[in-house]
């Protein structure tokens, strides 16, 4: 199973926030931007931060795929 964070992306299109909005908002590197842009893992304090400052829970942020 991969990662997938294609939640993530329409949840920022949804809120009018672009991914640099949510880098300055959360304060994650740009390394780790890229990995989400990426689909790779990220660590779970990284998700968390996601969460807190979007208001949402994991799963609409990411998810598992097959694949």
């Amino acid at each position: 199973m991969s990662v997938s964070y294609n939640k993530l992306w329409k949840l920022l299109i949804d809120k009018k926030m672009s991914k640099a909005d949510l880098r300055r908002l959360t304060g994650i590197a740009p390394n780790t931007m890229t990995k989400l842009n990426r689909d790779e893992e990220v660590s779970l304090a990284v998700l968390k931060k996601i969460c807190d400052a979007l208001q949402a829970d994991i799963g609409d942020v990411m998810e598992f795929v097959e694949g």
